[in-house]
């Protein structure tokens, strides 16, 4: 394969390994657990939206800067999930003219679910591998974890 993703340096490398093992994931998580195929951008709603150990709420508005996108996208996830059961607008706690978007306990248990299955395969996978890649992965999750925040700086 050509271009970009396969550049020789590590970026490429780990450009090209990350967008298939995460759709991997999502769907083997998915046929494991019997979930519906909820699209990844409502799952990253979801998980933006679980509850919080401080109990802030979120606006469309702040759930659009949280993930990254559009007003008008979020606006239109939203109506969709609202229609499926996956989440629900009401008044704010200290606001009663503000609308909060809260996942829905159905969206809630499914998130649950596809976890428990993540977690389940990525486990079983795990130890199909050689100890010292188990050990590799284990000591490279913090380094992706930063990776990650670094991505949402860099993509401002």
């Amino acid at each position: 394969m050509s271009g970009p993703a396969r550049s020789g340096g590590p970026e490429g490398r780990l450009a090209a390994v990350i967008s298939p093992l995460r759709r991997t994931l999502l769907t083997a998580a998915r046929e494991r657990g019997g979930l519906p195929d909820i699209p990844d951008a409502q799952i990253e709603v979801v998980r933006a939206l679980l509850p919080s150990p401080d109990g802030a709420e979120r606006g469309p508005a702040e759930l659009a800067d949280a993930l990254h996108l559009s007003r008008s996208t979020v606006s239109n996830l939203l109506r969709a999930m609202e229609a499926d059961g996956l989440v629900e607008r009401r008044r704010g706690a200290g606001d009663g003219r503000r609308i909060v978007v809260a996942a829905s306990a159905r969206a809630i248990d499914l998130f649950h679910r596809f976890d428990e299955a993540a977690g389940d395969l990525l486990r079983e996978a795990l130890a199909t591998l050689d100890p010292s890649d188990r050990a590799a992965v284990d000591a490279a999750v913090p380094a992706l974890e930063r990776l990650a925040e670094a991505l949402k700086g860099v993509a401002r």
